[in-house]
């Protein structure tokens, strides 16, 4: 039996977390006040994930960079191959907060998206 301690980031309380797994199988969680708590565990200790944040190259805009963030979460094995995409990628301006600046990157179905404003040069 195989014990891991998170700290949960499901709410502002940040509990300390217990998963008891038993291979991949969970056997038992505590620690959480509140049922995201519960929930988040058992996600991160079978099919982690995360919420990619980050800037795109911008050209002909009042500025070089917007900022970006996938517009759900990604699987965490998939970030590497993400942030690739992500780096090569250029957008022309302007750019407007939600423009999708990917459509499905990496092949997750998940679309990069603009979470700020750029202006034409």
């Amino acid at each position: 039996m195989e014990k891991r301690e998170l700290t949960c980031i499901g709410c502002p309380m940040g509990c300390m977390v217990t998963v008891e797994l038993d291979g991949s199988k969970v056997r038992s969680v505590s620690g959480y006040t509140c049922p995201r708590g519960k929930t988040y565990a058992i996600k991160e200790v079978t099919s982690p994930t995360r919420i990619v944040t980050s800037t795109v190259r911008v050209v002909g805009g009042t500025r070089t960079r917007v900022a970006c963030k996938t517009a759900s979460d990604i699987p965490k094995g998939k970030i590497d191959e993400i942030m690739a995409e992500i780096n090569a990628a250029r957008v022309s301006a302007p750019v407007k907060i939600g423009d999708i600046l990917i459509a499905d990157v990496a092949s997750t179905g998940v679309a990069v998206v603009a979470t700020a404003n750029v202006g034409k040069g």
